[in-house]
């Protein structure tokens, strides 16, 4: 299973949890120590069990739309119209619900109601406007999960980043090249749009195990776990994947902004600290040598010429199937008394 499609699941898999939660709690709620107004009434134990049925199921249905929801429309619309697709979904899917629960009933149960007459019966407005409400809270959760990052809202609620703590950790500082220029060209707003594009493209890296830690300018900050960025060799892939995407819309780049993008990083590994900071603004920070070091190295990349450039620690700790490296020699690192030695990175060109 690849990246992609295993975050898919992950996403559907929390809806499904989530779902079966908020069923419960209604279950819960509607069943222990209140009186049901509805023309149907179930124990609290058929409650109990058509939680554990329509939880998974309005939660794996929720985490498909969810998925399709990210895939085609959060690249282009704000997060009010995002809520009003969504809101749209669930009225939808409300009204699929109500169907095959009334179709239920009358063959489970015998009644033979009017379908509006049971749609609208008493309690029911409180029971969909509760569904309306969890979808609402769910996709809103999504998005902040998203600006975090993956999993780290879960870690921040459970207090993982209060204290400071060691990581080993790869840094990426991918820059775009003649920004100025660009911007001269284009005029701000126009820039501006052409910085969004590249960096939804940019999107792909997940496919690397890549994380995005911070969008800076026309500059962006990639990490991963040494593990994740070692493994195939994820973290000199994500380059030439966001190189490839970039080259693969073409087209798109030059006729909208008359002008083809094109990013130049540097790569560093070592020891940082992570931890959150903010009191009215939470963020989950990384500090250390580590990413000062990487950013000086990205800062060379002009000087030696060079697409991308890795630091010798770095290296030695890859296997290096399928690259050329390039030793352009000790460099002097501005605020560091020990230069350090830098490689230029190429695919291997097939013999």
């Amino acid at each position: 299973m690849d990246i992609r499609t295993k975050r898919q699941w992950i996403v559907i898999r929390d809806y499904m949890i989530g779902w079966t939660i908020a069923f419960l709690f209604l279950a819960i709620i509607r069943g222990i120590g209140t009186i049901e107004k509805s023309s149907l009434y179930f124990e609290f134990e058929e409650a109990l069990i058509f939680s554990f049925i329509f939880g998974p199921f309005f939660g794996g249905i929720s985490g498909l739309a969810q998925n399709l929801l990210e895939k085609r429309y959060n690249q282009r619309v704000s997060i009010y119209r995002l809520i009003g697709l969504r809101l749209l979904y669930a009225l939808l899917f409300l009204f699929f619900l109500i169907f095959m629960a009334y179709l239920m009933v009358g063959h489970f149960y015998g009644k033979t109601e009017d379908f509006l007459a049971f749609a609208f019966g008493p309690g029911s407005i409180p029971i969909y406007l509760y569904i309306l409400t969890v979808d609402t809270l769910m996709l809103l959760t999504r998005q902040v999960n998203l600006m975090l990052g993956d999993n780290n809202l879960k870690k921040l609620l459970m207090g993982k980043f209060y204290n400071p703590r060691e990581e080993e950790r790869i840094f990426m500082f991918l820059d775009l090249q003649s920004s100025t220029t660009h911007a001269e060209h284009l005029g701000h707003l126009t820039y501006s749009r052409m910085i969004q594009d590249c960096f939804n493209d940019l999107g792909m890296v997940i496919e690397n195990e890549a994380e995005i830690y911070q969008y800076v300018g026309d500059e962006v900050i990639l990490t991963w776990e040494l593990k994740k960025g070692l493994r195939n060799q994820n973290c000199l892939k994500a380059f030439y994947t966001f190189q490839q995407r970039l080259h693969k819309k073409k087209g798109h780049y030059l006729a909208k902004y008359n002008c083809l993008p094109f990013f130049k990083a540097g790569l560093h590994s070592g020891k940082i600290t992570v931890t959150e900071v903010g009191k009215y603004k939470k963020e989950i920070a990384y500090h250390g040598d580590t990413i000062n070091t990487t950013a000086r190295i990205q800062g060379q990349c002009n000087t030696l010429n060079q697409e991308l450039l890795i630091s010798q620690q770095l290296k030695e700790q890859l296997m290096t199937n399928g690259y050329d490296f390039k030793n352009m020699g000790s460099i002097p690192l501005r605020g560091k008394e020990k230069e350090v030695i830098v490689f230029g990175v190429t695919p291997t060109i097939p013999k």
